[in-house]
């Protein structure tokens, strides 16, 4: 596995995710964050600038990799491994029930001393109908092989 032969330079775009209410309470229990604009949904629609509940930023940062995964698969590399994030911002909201899709471009690629090829992502997570990104990132992953 070489940065050349391996990564993709064009833009990869994923398939459109489906963020439902039973994921955000799924990540709200696991996260222990539990706050009521993303599970309250009663209060939400009542309370909330954005008419119901919302996805945690979080949440939409994490399903990153899935939506990579899911679109790309790296000849030779027997796992990969998130190594950090550069920068993140949470541009807009991803309401219950909103799609999302992943914007993905590699940026540098190079290879590690332990022969890992360590790949860095522009990142940016779009929400279907709407032109702004809902979350932009510079993402590092690592692939062993």
């Amino acid at each position: 596995m070489t940065a050349t032969q391996s990564v993709p330079r064009r833009e990869i775009v994923s398939d459109w995710l489906l963020v439902s209410q039973e994921r955000i309470d799924a990540f709200a229990a696991a996260t222990d964050d539990r706050q009521w604009l993303h599970v309250d949904v009663e209060r939400a629609k009542r309370d909330s600038p954005y008419g119901g509940t919302i996805a945690h930023g979080f949440l939409t940062l994490s399903l990153i990799s899935l939506m990579l995964r899911e679109t790309v698969r790296f000849e030779g590399a027997r796992m990969a491994v998130n190594y950090g994030l550069n920068r993140v911002r949470f541009v807009a909201p991803v309401p219950a029930g909103s799609r999302i899709r992943g914007r993905f471009r590699a940026v540098t690629t190079e290879e590690t001393a332990d022969r890992a090829l360590k790949v860095t992502w522009a990142v940016m997570i779009e929400r279907e109908g709407e032109a702004a990104p809902c979350c932009v990132a510079e993402w590092i992953t690592l692939y062993f092989r």
